[in-house]
């Protein structure tokens, strides 16, 4: 019989780190579904003066925090470092990130290694509900850019 011994205690807070520009439907599920794995999720907007976003900082922050004004175990705070370092900070002992396709594999496999190996930090790997796979935030802005109705990829509750 095999046993195993668990792991020294871990914070489990989840920093769930992104642009977030906007919040989806498809981010609103991971963090409902990453409630029943976590304690408490922090949502980190990370700054990136290198992209030119649709929402500017501040309006995503109360966006995302008015959605969660009821949720005591979802806190929302920005960043402009590594996200470890972020992590780190906030004494997350988690990441939690999504996955819609393969190509999304690829890309968090490589940042999960390598935070795992500078920072020993575990990233946690959702796969996007199907019914969701299509949505994304830069397919939410193109669709605001030229003015169509995006609400139905946005959570309720979410004022554009």
């Amino acid at each position: 019989m095999t046993t195993f011994s668990r792991p020294p205690s871990k914070s489990r807070t989840a920093l769930f780190p992104g642009t977030f520009d906007p919040f989806t439907i498809g981010h609103e599920s991971l963090i409902r579904r990453g409630l029943e794995l976590f304690d408490e999720i922090i949502i980190a907007i990370g700054v990136n003066e290198a992209k030119k976003s649709y929402f500017p900082l501040e309006k995503r922050l109360d966006m995302i925090r008015e959605l969660y004004a009821d949720e005591p175990r979802v806190k929302v705070e920005s960043y402009n470092s590594l996200t470890i370092d972020f992590a780190k900070k906030t004494g997350a002992g988690f990441i939690l990130r999504g996955v819609r396709s393969v190509n999304d594999f690829e890309y968090e496999k490589t940042i999960a290694d390598m935070n795992r190996s500078i920072s020993g930090i575990e990233t946690l790997v959702l796969f996007t509900e199907p019914s969701l796979t299509h949505i994304s935030s830069t397919l939410v802005r193109e669709l605001l850019r030229y003015g169509y109705d995006a609400s139905k990829f946005i959570p309720k509750g979410i004022k554009l």
